[in-house]
């Protein structure tokens, strides 16, 4: 199946106003265009999408410390916060129901201007001062989002937990970035089920909570109410100036030991996130953009910026995704931009019947696991005919490496293009360019990470790497397959860390709970993605004391998982070995263990 633009989508698109102005006929050239002038081109972007400034730059991009610390806005002040509310004072800034109660609700950008600056009141009331880091563990509600631009606002940098997550990892992340205060809700609500999360916080050990009421609850000595923190301002609240490269946001992202990686995010890496939304999922004022996530995932504040910055509405549905309530929410709530993981398109495959309109889509956008041809082929018709842009590109990134346009021809699970302004080479096992490889970025690109809060930054990324064409390469980690139409498929991960279920996570950290079973003496988790394509499946190799009772053994493992990390990480097959397969420096040989998989099973 393809999807082809008419000379009408073309000619609406942003891409092609930006390609107007700038005198381009082709994609192709204004692409080129993107990647050796950048300097110009990030200033045709913050243009574009209108980004306020305190002090104006004094030049885009100085490399004065080389590619590898950019300073983008050399010499600018400002608050990205300043440009979120450039929509018209009346138009819904988020619009939003819940499992609970479908009934749908807005919230304009006045009022939401309006409650961010009583939340950063009452911070500054609590004592905060710019610099301090403020958690948020909440599910992706309106007040979440206020609170976070909130903290956005006043210069407290926001240390954003996944709700899903157990004590012990919420824990390890609030150890790594120590926030005064954490706000989150009593229970989460899911599928008709009552889930504590304030009761996790506590068991967590976090600090100070505000605590958003929705049942019975008792607090810890020093918590309180969010109804007892709050208090109106009274007068408009101004935002604290800053430099860009100042952290906004510490996100986490698993690297190949059991410490996710601390990674910061600027106010540069904001406009990285709202440029790709303006090109290449072509948002425009006005338009609903909905992407079923949390703060804790980069996906959330990504949302934030991609919408508000291009003056849209946010979509939020507090709940399940999976099933009729979400579906019916994007019919109702009118959603233009809806973005999924290839998960929820086989839920919504899975319906009794069809009969919902998503007329109003369109543009579908795909990330966070390898998707399959045919559940895209499934959902580009389920609204009469439309793109999914495939993007893929990391936290540390802060958008897209790799992704699609509504200008160019549209191939279920396939990427046209790399995102403007960035550039990457596909290299095999000795650094020679290749159709199949793994993916090094080439820097610098706004968005890509300067820094790391708890480990080696050069290390992590570029140390030991060689020169390609002169240029500087900064590892990523993905497997990459050009097509024979120059399109990409991404295959999964090459290194230690994996995509399950749309979430990122280490293979050490899946092991480190797994090891702890009494009768595993260690363990390998691997990533195998099928050979037809679709999501990466869980594998996990172990070497036992007591061979017998598998299936006990992997639904034991599995409860562990669930408990100690998520339940949406499930193990497809446990495979007993005698030994694991290692290097002689001792580092397990995971590649060894995938191809051996295959070759047995077949998947």
């Amino acid at each position: 199946m393809k999807w082809s633009p008419t000379p009408e989508i073309i000619r609406q698109s942003n891409i092609y106003r930006i390609m107007r102005e700038l005198g381009f006929e082709r994609y192709a050239d204004f692409y080129r265009w993107s990647i050796t002038e950048r300097e110009k081109f990030w200033e045709t972007a913050t243009k574009a999408l209108g980004i306020l400034f305190r002090k104006s730059y004094e030049r885009v991009l100085d490399l004065g410390e080389g590619v590898e610390r950019p300073r983008w806005y050399a010499g600018a002040r400002m608050n990205i916060a300043d440009s979120l509310f450039g929509a018209p004072a009346g138009q819904a800034a988020i619009r939003y129901a819940s499992e609970r109660d479908g009934t749908l609700r807005e919230i304009g950008y006045c009022d939401l201007e309006v409650l961010t600056g009583d939340i950063l009141y009452s911070l500054r009331r609590a004592g905060l001062k710019p610099g301090d880091y403020v958690g948020i563990d909440m599910p992706m509600t309106p007040l979440a989002v206020a609170v976070y631009i909130a903290a956005l606002r006043g210069g407290f940098p926001t240390v954003t937990v996944a709700d899903s997550f157990s004590p012990e990892e919420i824990g390890r992340r609030f150890a790594i970035a120590e926030p005064r205060v954490v706000f989150t809700r009593d229970y989460l609500y899911r599928g008709g089920k009552r889930i504590p999360l304030y009761e996790k916080l506590v068991q967590a050990r976090a600090p100070r909570c505000v605590v958003v009421r929705t049942d019975d609850v008792e607090l810890r000595e020093g918590d309180m109410f969010w109804d007892d923190f709050l208090e109106a301002a009274g007068e408009r609240q101004e935002n604290t100036e800053a430099n860009p490269m100042d952290t906004i946001t510490v996100l986490f992202s698993s690297g190949t030991t059991s410490e996710p990686k601390a990674i910061p995010w600027n106010h540069t890496t904001a406009v990285k996130s709202a440029a790709d939304g303006f090109f290449h999922h072509d948002i425009h004022p006005g338009d609903t953009v909905a992407w079923p996530t949390n703060l804790g995932w980069m996906m959330g504040p990504w949302l934030i910026f991609a919408t508000l910055i291009n003056r849209g509405t946010i979509a939020l549905f507090d709940g399940i995704p999976t099933g009729e309530d979400f579906v019916r929410f994007v019919q109702d709530a009118r959603v233009n931009m809806l973005g999924v993981v290839p998960a929820l398109v086989r839920a919504w495959k899975n319906l009794p019947e069809w009969k919902w309109d998503w007329s109003a889509v369109k543009v579908f956008s795909s990330t966070g696991e390898t998707s399959h041809p045919r559940d895209m082929a499934w959902l580009m018709q389920v609204a009469g005919g439309r793109p999914v842009i495939e993007y893929c590109g990391g936290t540390e990134i802060g958008g897209g490496y790799v992704t699609s346009t509504v200008v160019q021809d549209n191939f279920p699970s396939t990427f046209s293009t790399p995102a403007l302004g960035s550039e990457f080479v596909i290299l095999d096992e000795q650094f020679r360019p290749a159709d199949a490889g793994e993916v090094f970025l080439i820097p610098p690109t706004m968005g890509l990470s300067v820094a790391l809060l708890n480990k080696d930054h050069h290390q992590t990324y570029y140390a030991g790497l060689p020169k390609y064409e002169g240029k500087t390469l900064r590892r990523h980690g993905d497997y990459l397959v050009r097509m024979e139409n120059g399109y990409f498929r991404v295959m999964g991960r090459t290194d230690d860390s994996m995509n399950l279920g749309g979430i990122k996570v280490g293979a050490g950290q899946l092991e480190e709970v797994i090891n702890r079973h009494a009768n595993v003496k260690e363990s390998a988790a691997v990533a195998v993605s099928p050979p037809e394509g679709g999501p990466a499946r869980l594998v996990v190799f172990a070497v036992v004391y007591r061979p017998e009772a598998v299936e006990d053994l992997k639904r034991e493992l599995q409860q562990a998982i669930r408990e100690k990390l998520n339940p949406l990480f499930k193990i497809h097959r446990l495979v007993l070995r005698e030994r694991l397969p290692r290097t002689a420096s001792g580092k397990i040989m995971r590649r060894v263990l995938r191809k051996a998989y295959r070759e047995q099973y077949g998947e």
